[in-house]
């Protein structure tokens, strides 16, 4: 049987490799928690864009759905040019009391008489927690009776 020699090196992990890993390690575990944090934060803004885009969306079908006929007797124009604002909760999961609201800003502007032709923009503004302001915008343009 032989004997193991002081100055054979040893076959086990030293603290400095063990310390090295466990580092590394760390730093990988950290990476990811923080990438699905972003990605979780990115996900639930665009839940919030989505919910204002689709609010301009409603505001838009309403301005259209209005009756504009100059060829009638008498001419109906429940089109007028106009600004109004609309303020309204976006339609995102909430979990209590955490409402979002958004503010509508209808525009309606006349382009020309000679053929009619309006412009319509409708704005939804909103705010994201600490990230500030938003704003969706939606422009179209409409004649008369369409």
């Amino acid at each position: 049987m032989q004997l193991l020699r002081t100055h054979e090196v040893s076959r086990a992990f030293t603290l400095t490799e063990t310390v090295v890993a466990l580092a590394i390690t760390g730093m990988m575990v950290g990476g990811i928690v923080t990438g699905f944090l972003q990605s979780a934060k990115q996900a639930e803004w665009s839940a919030y864009s989505y919910a204002a885009q689709s609010q301009a969306l409603r505001g838009l079908e309403q301005v259209r759905a209005a009756k504009w006929d100059p060829q009638a007797f008498p001419p109906i124009d429940q089109l007028a040019p106009t600004n109004y604002t609309v303020v309204d909760i976006l339609d995102v999961p909430t979990a209590g009391n955490n409402v979002t609201y958004c503010t509508n800003v209808t525009t309606i502007r006349v382009i020309s008489t000679v053929p009619p032709l309006r412009e319509i923009t409708v704005e939804t503004s909103w705010r994201y927690f600490n990230r500030g302001v938003f704003t969706n915008v939606i422009r179209t343009y409409r004649t008369a009776d369409q």
